[in-house]
């Protein structure tokens, strides 16, 4: 996978003819409204960051031919409604021969295609795409289908080239660097984050580190683990800071927390045992430890244990997990290893105006064998900012890598040579809606209309917000009526599911008293409905007979199937009930 460098040329022509001169001032002052609604568009795509978990960013603009910025949308979160939907629905009539600007090629989730008809249905006559998808089962499907619609398409880097152009299709790399990282690099993007004073310390000799930087400083911490999937610090960060690595802003996401530990030397009490507001996994040796692990599990602290424990394998698990971004906060001898790994891509380093001195206090990154000036590690792309008195100093490790494609498609290389076939399992496995076959997640944006208990049809916006409800319908109580009235409302699947599961765990007297015998009932005939009203849905499911579905959430034993196939996959389980049923339905008729 090649690295991508963000240089440009330069015009060594000296001479242009008057009328080359008045061509590429139209061109550039073109190219430049282009790239501002472009830039718009990613910006528009990063406004969730913290209030969900992290997911593919799209962010649309629409502006009509007079350079009237008509609407624009964002998508929320996983299973939520499409940014070219919402802008369309706010430009409203505005949006016929319109241009749509995004910033990521359309598709969010795999076989749904409500972004494209939206797009089509309502007129816009040319779309201008910041990059392709760069998940490969995405790539270019939207760009087919609107051209063969007959909608202009031009792609920023391909269809656009300027030096400007390219300035905007960074942002829209940089805004999607998780999803880029996942899929060519198949490691969640790892932010390394560490606050020191300006001499370069991060706590005193005796270990004391509260507070090297600003209240000011600290705030916008909690908005960057807001943005991740996971937490990630050493042992010695547990030891001697003890530490909640919570968010801390009033609800929201909250990115699990890991504690990485080779030999689970770790305090028996610690505020990262305490489960009440998220969940804390240790990743650890194998065999360490064996009556302590069962400790933390009886406190409901997951254990992962490796073969072998470095930064490294614990990110390639993560991906299985499908992390996209993962947040390290741990001392200098864990920040060397997971440098010295290449799991690192981004650093952000607060800088305090204070001195502590010391010859033995520790500082933020810890030995990298390095010998000579010559073999320091350069940041990419250098931001500085003032946040209170500190100063906050961001770049990249290493390049975003490249997502264009540097082979031949599937096709073109089965037509050079037959005997290479794609890979075809007779397991296939659904996880996050943007996976391939993730319209079949209980969290993909699918509403549904289902009886409620009088047998009047209400809409659910998900499959997983009906779910959730149900647990509390029928239960003679105000408070259980506000929270199906509250899950009916949640904006998004995941927020539905969290608000749900916080209630059966903190007042579980609220669940309705038949819940375990009935819930496999309620979920499949959730199932049924939405598999049943959107077309393309079937014929995708229908799609997939003879092949074995799995559910591939490696922390949900019941609906998934686990992290090594102990799980029990009755989301999959319902899946290929419902398909026998379809199949059969499909044979009696054609009889």
């Amino acid at each position: 996978m090649g690295l991508m460098a963000f240089t440009l040329g330069t015009c060594c022509s000296t001479y242009r003819p008057p009328y080359m001169i008045c061509k590429a001032t139209i061109n550039n002052n073109s190219h430049a409204l282009e790239a501002a609604y472009i830039r718009r568009a990613a910006e528009l795509a990063d406004k969730s960051a913290g209030f969900t978990s992290p997911h593919p960013n799209f962010g649309c603009v629409i502006a009509t031919s007079s350079g009237h910025v008509a609407g624009e949308g964002y998508l929320y979160a996983q299973g939520t409604k499409p940014a070219e939907l919402q802008a369309i629905e706010s430009a409203g009539e505005w949006s016929r021969r319109a241009t749509a600007y995004v910033n990521l090629e359309p598709g969010d989730c795999h076989g749904d295609h409500t972004a494209v008809s939206a797009l089509v249905q309502a007129g816009i006559s040319r779309v201008v795409v910041g990059m392709r998808h760069p998940l490969q089962h995405l790539r270019g499907n939207a760009v087919r289908a609107l051209r063969s619609q007959g909608v202009q398409v031009d792609v920023l880097g391909e269809d656009l080239k300027s030096k400007i152009i390219e300035e905007a299709r960074k942002t829209c790399l940089l805004v999607n660097a998780p999803i880029i990282c996942r899929s060519a690099l198949r490691v969640p993007f790892s932010v390394l984050k560490f606050a020191m004073t300006l001499d370069g310390k991060i706590a005193c000799s005796s270990g004391h580190a509260s507070w090297i930087s600003g209240k000011k400083s600290r705030s916008r911490v909690f908005e960057l683990r807001g943005r991740s999937d996971a937490i990630i610090v050493g042992g010695n960060t547990v030891r001697r800071d003890n530490p909640r690595l919570t968010a801390r802003h009033g609800g929201g996401h909250m990115p699990v927390r890991i504690v990485m530990s080779q030999t689970l030397d770790l305090p028996e009490e610690a505020n990262l045992w305490d489960l009440s507001e998220v969940s804390t996994i240790v990743v650890t040796q194998r065999g360490a430890r064996r009556s302590f692990q069962k400790l933390l599990a009886s406190k409901g602290v997951e254990i992962v244990e490796f073969d072998i424990l470095n930064p490294r394998e614990v990110m390639e698990y993560l991906h299985d997990r499908g992390c996209l971004s993962v947040f390290w906060e741990c001392g200098g001898t864990l920040s060397a290893s997971a440098i010295s790994s290449g799991v690192i891509h981004k650093v952000f380093a607060i800088v305090a105006p204070k001195i502590i001195g010391g010859k033995n206090a520790p500082s933020p990154v810890g030995e990298l064998g390095m010998v000579e000036m010559t073999q320091a590690l350069d940041l990419i792309d250098v931001c500085y900012e003032q946040v209170g008195p500190d100063m906050f100093v961001s770049g990249f490790l290493q390049p975003l890598p490249d997502v264009t494609p540097v082979i031949p498609s599937v096709d073109e290389t089965f037509a050079i040579d037959p005997t290479v076939t794609p890979h075809e399992s007779s397991i296939i496995f659904f996880y996050k809606t943007w996976d391939p076959y993730g319209s079949f997640s209980n969290f993909s944006h699918h509403p549904i209309q289902m009886p409620d208990e009088k047998g009047d049809y209400a809409t659910w916006l998900s499959v997983e917000h009906y779910y959730q409800a149900q647990k509390f319908v029928g239960v003679d109580d105000p408070v259980a009526w506000e929270c199906v009235e509250n899950i009916k409302s949640a904006k998004s699947p995941e927020e539905a599911a969290r608000i749900g599961r916080s209630i059966q765990r903190q007042q579980p007297d609220l669940v309705r008293s038949d819940w375990d015998s009935v819930k496999i009932d309620v979920m499949y005939r959730a199932l049924k409905c939405k598999f049943s009203i959107y077309p393309h849905l079937n014929s995708m499911l229908l799609s997939t007979a003879g092949s074995v579905l799995v559910e591939a959430s490696p922390h949900d034993l019941f609906w998934g199937g686990g992290r090594d196939g102990e799980g029990l996959n009755y989301l999959g389980r319902l899946l290929m009930q419902l398909r026998s049923e379809f199949l059969g339905e499909s044979s009696c008729m054609a009889v």
